[in-house]
């Protein structure tokens, strides 16, 4: 999914070429650059749009199962699973007598009481402490019970297919234009060099990473003038704590989007400060800087290997990376996961 960011009216202004001789030298526009990180002080922020799936496990506590149909429950990885019980709703709000609760995990085995990944309670309620990847796949639960002391012991049958979900791995992917020297110069590729360091290092603090997606530089025929050096910049700027290892930390002003909406928010006042140094410049402009209104901003999400959104057939969690069920895969950092006509397990990541 993603929603873009309109980038600020140009300015006619900075498009001008430089003038010969200008004092302020290729090195100079370096340094110019390098002032911005001491000036761009952090600032909170918060994503407008937070994925729902984020407080499903929070607001769904206790899960109850159907006679008619399999329950689809979803648990984060890595995560304490929701109460998933043995009753259907009418039998929750019913008494038993002598009731015997027996579950089954996938592949039929039976799972003991004293199981280290799961627990059954004495009131047959089924819970995970750190769902794993592995645990996914279809559950029974066997329920035996009297309605009454009177009648007879009564057989229930009921099925859950728990899945595993993850947060899907989200970044902001960035586009910006500088006016440029000649294209075969060797200042544009010092320049990209010096601008990446510049932009990691702002993020840094915040846990995130700038990754260089692609540089080009064109020459673009402007409207009623002659023509000039552009370099176009792609760049995207993520999370460190996906899959390379534990959270940063855990408190809640740490989630990842809200270090990634605060990451936004300092490239963004980065590019703004210098258009405002320009704006204040007696000298011509240098041959090398940012072109006014170019920045523009997407939000994307992504689902890992494995993982996919569908709408359909999660309509209880449409914005969770789910792991693909059986007969499906997803090979790459894509949205959905992709059927396949192999006999495939929870999570494939390719079609083999």
């Amino acid at each position: 999914m993603e929603a873009s960011a309109p980038g600020r009216r140009r300015r006619r202004g900075w498009r001008r070429a430089p003038a010969a001789g200008s004092p302020l030298t290729r090195a100079a526009v370096v340094l110019l650059l390098s002032a911005f990180v001491a000036r761009a002080t952090p600032s909170v922020g918060y994503l407008i749009r937070l994925p729902r799936s984020f407080h499903l496990t929070q607001d769904t506590v206790k899960i109850v199962g159907s006679s008619n149909f399999p329950v689809k429950v979803y648990v984060m990885l890595h995560q304490k699973s929701p109460h998933v019980l043995c009753v259907t709703p009418r039998l929750r709000n019913s008494e038993m007598i002598d009731p015997s609760f027996q579950w089954h995990g996938p592949r039929g085995k039976i799972i003991s009481v004293e199981n280290s990944t799961a627990q059954v309670t004495s009131t047959g309620s089924l819970i995970f402490q750190n769902f794993e990847e592995g645990m996914s796949g279809v559950y029974t639960c066997f329920l035996e019970y009297k309605p009454t002391v009177e009648e007879i012991v009564k057989n229930l049958q009921l099925k859950y297919v728990i899945y595993a979900y993850r947060e899907p791995h989200y970044y902001y992917q960035f586009t910006a234009r500088y006016h440029a020297a000649p294209c075969n110069s060797i200042y544009n590729i010092s320049f990209e060099k010096k601008l990446l360091q510049i932009l990691s290092k702002l993020v840094l603090d915040l846990s995130c990473e700038v990754s260089l997606l692609k540089s080009e530089c064109h020459r673009v025929k402007m409207q009623r003038a002659g023509l000039q050096n552009e370099l176009f910049f792609t760049f995207s700027v993520s999370s460190l704590d996906t899959e390379k290892g534990p959270k940063p930390c855990t408190d809640h002003s740490c989630e990842s989007s809200k270090r990634l909406s605060k990451a936004k928010n300092l490239i963004e006042r980065f590019f703004n400060q210098q258009i405002e140094v320009l704006g204040r410049r007696a000298e011509p402009l240098p041959e090398i800087y940012y072109i006014e209104g170019t920045l523009q901003m997407v939000w994307i999400n992504r689902c890992f290997p494995g993982y996919g959104m569908n709408t359909l057939k999660h309509p209880k969690c449409p914005e969770c990376c789910v792991i693909c069920s059986p007969g499906s895969y997803n090979p790459r950092d894509g949205t959905h996961c992709l059927q396949c006509n192999s006999s495939l397990a929870f999570g494939a990541k390719a079609c083999v």
